[in-house]
Formats: C-alpha cells, structure tokens, sequence
C-alpha cells in the first residue's frame, strides 16, 4: 500500500478518499490534514463525481488526531488546516463508511459528512473532555444538529464511547452493518446514488443543510429557487425523456 497519508481514487462518478495511515489508528497528523484539504477541493472542481466516499485504511476509520504534532506545528481550525471543515464544505453528497474506530477528530470527520455507514465494530465518541479540552473540529455544533442537544450534551460532557448500534438508535449513523457484509453495502449506496441526477442531489443537499440557518420562510423560498433552476438543465430533460420512453436515465451533471 502506499505511504502516502491519504489515498483518493476515482471508480466511475464516485470519488473514495481512504485515510492511510492504518499503524497509527489513522490518526490526523499535519501531512493527513494538508492532503485531506487539497483532495477536497480538488473534487470540488471536478464535475465528473457525483458522490463521495470516505474511510479509513484496515481496522479504524479515525482513532483522532496527532494532537501533538499539531500544536506544535502551530497548524489548526484557523489557519486553515480543518480537514473536518474542508470534507463539510464538498458540494457532492458524501458517505462516512465507518469501518472501525471513529474518535475525537475521526468523529468530527463523520459528523461532516452526509451520511454514515458503521460497521458493527466500529466505536465512537468525542473524548476530548477528559483532557481537559473541547472537540475543535465542529464536534460541538454537528452532533447536536445530528443526534439532538440533550444526547450531544451527555457524549461531549462525559467523554462516552458508544457502539454503532447505539450510535443508529440516536440518529448519528444511517445503516449499521455487519463487518463481512460492510464493503458490499458500501457498493450498493455508491451505486444507488451515483446514479441519480448529480445536480439534484446537489441541490438537495445545499436546501437541506443551508435551510437549517434559516426561517422557514426563507427556506422555502430557497427550496423554490433550486427547484426552478433545474428545470433550465440538461438532466432534467434527460429525465423527463428517459420516463417517456420508459428507460433508464443517463444524466451528464449538466
């Protein structure tokens, strides 16, 4: 396998970034952070990829982070270098297939995705308290948009480490599977979405999560705006042809 701290390799319209440091629980460090960032936006820029993946490289997703390298680096949050920001801020869909241990920042990371996939293995918190110290990667405001304030309140306070199946009854994670079947179920959803009508889902995307900043009213509006802007696309046509003719769309992201 590569050295490198993070793979990204592109399979039809889905783009799978891997965290590959596997001897450290793959644990951000300064090379992961940078490379995650770049990565990110490189997929912004590549109209190709309707949808994206990201987990970790053998037994963990994202044990946390190397805080000690950096702090001592002076790298964090506002200088740029928040890989959690950088995944939150990709326009296309995006899955956390939590094939292991997610903590501290490698929770952090799931939270700023779309959806999650856990294995029944897999673990996860935001520990951060017990160091006398408070999530710095959004852990704070994403989980209490997830899985509600009281139950954010009482992970981030006492540290807790939970299970995937109490992770799924809280609304953290989307699916929970077992490990011999995870990849498959991975396969699936990759499949599903990318062949759905990019710009839709993007659309989707951009009403649901910007909505919530805004009153209802205004969130209707913008609802109506994107709704009308993709009736001036291609994929819509596409769309509305492929019902007619009773076959399987072919959308182009146009």
């Amino acid at each position: 396998m590569s050295n490198k701290a993070v793979l990204y390799e592109k399979k039809g319209h889905a783009a799978f970034i891997i965290l590959n440091r596997p001897e450290a629980g793959n644990r951000v460090n300064l090379e992961m952070a940078q490379d995650l960032c770049a990565i990110c936006e490189a997929i912004n820029h590549d109209q190709e990829i309707y949808l994206a993946v990201l987990r970790g490289a053998g037994q963990a997703f994202c044990s946390g982070g190397d805080e000690r390298e950096l702090i001592s680096t002076g790298e964090s949050v506002a200088s740029g270098q928040s890989p959690a920001e950088a995944v939150a801020e990709l326009e296309c869909p995006t899955i956390a297939a939590i094939n292991g241990e997610a903590i501290g920042m490698g929770l952090e990371l799931a939270l700023a995705c779309d959806l999650r996939v856990a294995s029944t293995s897999a673990r996860m918190g935001l520990p951060q308290i017990t160091g006398g110290l408070i999530p710095l990667n959004g852990g704070t405001q994403r989980l209490a948009r997830i899985a509600g304030r009281g139950k954010a309140l009482e992970m981030i306070l006492t540290g807790e480490i939970i299970d995937s199946r109490a992770a799924y009854e809280i609304g953290l994670v989307n699916r929970v599977v077992e490990p011999a079947a995870f990849d498959a179920e991975i396969d699936s959803l990759v499949n599903m979405l990318t062949a759905k009508a990019p710009l839709a889902m993007r659309y989707c995307k951009e009403a649901v999560i910007k909505g919530l900043d805004l009153t209802l009213e205004q969130g209707l509006r913008l609802e109506a705006d994107l709704y009308f802007l993709l009736h001036t696309t291609r994929d819509r046509t596409e769309g509305i042809r492929s019902f007619l003719e009773k076959r399987t769309p072919d959308y182009q992201g146009r």
